[in-house]
């Protein structure tokens, strides 16, 4: 074999050339007719500026119409170079010009060994690849964007390979005798502990799905999206001496947190920093939860309603006026500067905070009161002011006539003190005369009488409706709001479950704050001391005393589904009474991954995307993992109304008989006269 240094035109078989690379052209007998990707050409260009061309091009001259060499020549095996010479001249990396080593070959069929070329040949084994990376990076010292550089792919594919070389050699076998995908092996990539890794791998079962794995891997650690790692931050734990995790082959979303207890710490640790600040506005006492403690058992007191200072009625006016005159300007933008939605965002925060002002806790109810302190499903710590507990109520009222009540006696200063006693002394006996006077009536003579009282009570209520609901809503009301107090004589027990042991997260909805606003709102309007809650309630229009009823009524209601409950007939009056308010939960909950469709198989969430966007968007996503299927199907799902069938309205009985009605006269309707003659009667004359 001769090798030539010449542009001249060469026709003898086998003969080397250095060819300028705009002499060179892509061959019409190439049996590659799907181009080249973009990747591969990147890969190609950045391995020959490292490495040069490692393998000949083999080219064949091109002849004119009557069989002159032309001095050009067709590739007809290393096209893929070729492009990649091309893309380093556009990039300005070498001349138009560079040479180019090729090998003449006129012998073969230019069609057949290009076909050859890809055909007959073998893949590096995927393993290989990956330990060939480990090699590069260990003995060479090169870093992952060294070597993405060289090898023309990116840094985050190469830290990929370098992730999958750090496997088990146990495992990286199993992967090379094909007992073990590539999906699996990434999966099992998720942490660099062998040992884990194997003992993993040794109790699979029937279940290898690469998902399961990633579970069974990281189970004790923390994602980053659990409420703790977004309170703590990963800065702070980091900085304690945690080390969080990370998955290069799914989007991990900030990774695991592999100390659970330092975590743990760190969000009780940073709640007792919040609950200092929140004991220095005054409060007796303040508690740290992770959890809202639902079976705390006390007394809650609610902000009142207060005036806003002049100063801050001022400045609430001021920032209003600068929010409506931004707002004015901006109406009808599609998009905001920067600058000026950071300003509306400073703007309703300065609004909201003089707002907040418009209410306060009576001061001594922030005395004698406490609040809890606790992390909220959001991942923001969440305070709840205002629990009283029973050491710390007010003493019930006392008789002012005589200076006595319950248990105490109020001296002449207005010094409460136990009855039995003043500073220790002896209440003296009464003359006998004087207790004969005050002797109160017999036990038994009391409940006679109060027996005729309660009757006649039963009677005069049953015949006035207005001052029943009167009655029961004081009844209500009283339970509702003033805990612990015994200030009704309806024998009506409202109880109210609450939900958030049921559904994680359940406080933080826009459903659960508009009934917490409510119910504050109603707190705030009470009289305080729960004797008065009867004049407030007559003096209250009739509009709003049903208002409040229908308040107190709804937080008794309790269509909870437990495992073990069997009840048929309170879940139909949970649908009955859903119809009567026409209730609508596309309002109120909407089908997400965290919600429902990452907690239900496969096959629920095809059912779901078939009923809602038909089943052609249900088989497109038949062959998805069940993460990528969720994910999908809660962007197909936002906006249909789409709702599982057991948060569903059903239609009233009446619509239900109303549509079989009409269909069945639609279907009347259809019937010729000719073909009905039979079918119905003649009405006589």
């Amino acid at each position: 074999m001769s090798t030539k240094t010449t542009t001249d035109a060469a026709t003898d078989y086998g003969t080397e050339l250095f060819i300028p690379l705009n002499k060179l052209k892509k061959s019409p007998r190439n049996a590659r007719r799907t181009p080249h990707s973009e990747a591969a050409i990147e890969a190609l260009a950045a391995s020959i500026a490292a490495k040069g061309i490692l393998q000949n091009l083999v080219v064949e001259p091109e002849l004119d119409g009557e069989g002159a060499a032309t001095g050009c020549y067709f590739v007809t095996v290393g096209e893929g170079r070729r492009l990649a010479q091309l893309l380093r001249v556009k990039r300005k990396e070498i001349k138009k010009t560079e040479p180019v080593r090729c090998i003449v070959d006129t012998a073969n069929d230019p069609h057949e060994i290009s076909l050859d070329e890809n055909v007959t040949r073998e893949a590096m084994h995927p393993a290989d690849q990956f330990e060939a990376f480990k090699l590069l990076a260990e003995e060479r010292g090169y870093g992952a964007e060294e070597i993405a550089a060289r090898f023309g792919v990116s840094a985050h594919v190469v830290r990929q390979r370098l992730r999958l070389a750090a496997v088990s050699p146990v495992l990286m076998q199993v992967y090379r005798d094909g007992d073990l995908t590539l999906e699996q092996l990434m999966a099992f990539a998720v942490t660099e502990d062998h040992e884990r890794q194997t003992q993993v791998y040794d109790g699979l079962s029937y279940n290898r799905d690469p998902s399961h794995i990633r579970r069974e891997l990281t189970r004790g650690q923390v994602a980053a999206t659990d409420r703790r790692a977004i309170f703590v931050g990963p800065e702070a734990y980091i900085e304690a001496g945690g080390t969080i995790l990370r998955d290069l082959f799914t989007e991990d979303r900030g990774g695991f947190y592999e100390d659970a207890a330092l975590l743990d710490r760190l969000v009780i640790e940073k709640l007792g920093q919040i609950a200092k600040e929140v004991e220095a506005e005054g409060w007796k006492w303040t508690q740290v939860f992770v959890d809202f403690p639902y079976a705390h058992g006390l007394r809650r007191t609610y902000p009142k309603p207060v005036d806003l200072s002049p100063d801050d009625i001022a400045a609430r006016e001021l920032v209003q006026a600068e929010y409506d005159a931004l707002s004015e300007k901006y109406e009808g933008a599609e998009e905001l500067p920067d600058d000026v939605d950071e300003r509306f965002a400073e703007l309703e925060t300065e609004i909201e905070r003089i707002d907040a002002l418009r209410t306060a806790y009576d001061s001594d109810d922030i005395a004698r009161g406490g609040a809890f302190v606790m992390l909220g499903h959001n991942g923001e710590a969440r305070i709840e002011r205002g629990f009283i507990r029973p050491d710390d109520k007010k003493p019930e009222p006392v008789d002012q006539a005589d200076g006595t009540g319950e248990g105490y006696t109020v001296t002449e200063d207005g010094e409460i003190i136990e009855n039995g006693g003043q500073n220790g002394a002896a209440v003296p006996e009464p003359e006998e005369d004087e207790a004969e006077d005050g002797k109160p009536l017999s036990d038994i003579l009391t409940r006679d009488l109060t027996a005729h009282r309660t009757l006649g009570l039963r009677l005069a209520l049953g015949e006035q409706p207005d001052i029943a609901l009167l009655a029961v809503t004081h009844t209500l009301a009283v339970q509702t709001f003033y805990r612990g107090m015994e200030a009704h004589c309806l024998e009506i027990r409202p109880t109210s479950t609450s939900l958030g042991g049921y559904a994680e997260g359940i406080e933080d909805t826009a459903a659960g704050k508009a009934l917490a606003d409510r119910h504050q709102g109603w707190a705030a309007d009470m009289p305080r001391d729960v004797a008065g809650l009867w004049g407030f309630l007559t003096a209250l229009d009739h509009a709003s005393v049903m208002a409040l009823f229908a308040h107190c009524a709804s937080l008794t209601v309790n269509a909870v589904q437990l495992p073990w409950e069997r009840k048929q007939r309170p879940a139909e009056t949970v649908d009955r009474l859903a119809q009567s308010l026409a209730l609508d939960m596309t309002a109120h909950w909407t089908p997400t991954v965290r919600s429902y469709l990452g907690r239900v198989t496969k096959a629920h969430i095809l059912a779901a995307v078939r009923e809602a966007q038909g089943e052609e968007a249900a088989y497109r996503m038949a062959g998805m993992k069940k993460q990528a299927m969720a994910e999908a199907a809660e962007q197909l799902l936002a906006a249909t109304g789409w709702l599982p069938a057991i948060l569903r309205t059903p239609e009233p009985e009446d619509a239900q008989t109303q549509a079989v009605e009409d269909n069945e006269i639609g279907n009347v309707s259809e019937i010729s006269p000719d073909e009905g003659a039979s079918s119905f009667p003649v009405a006589a004359e």
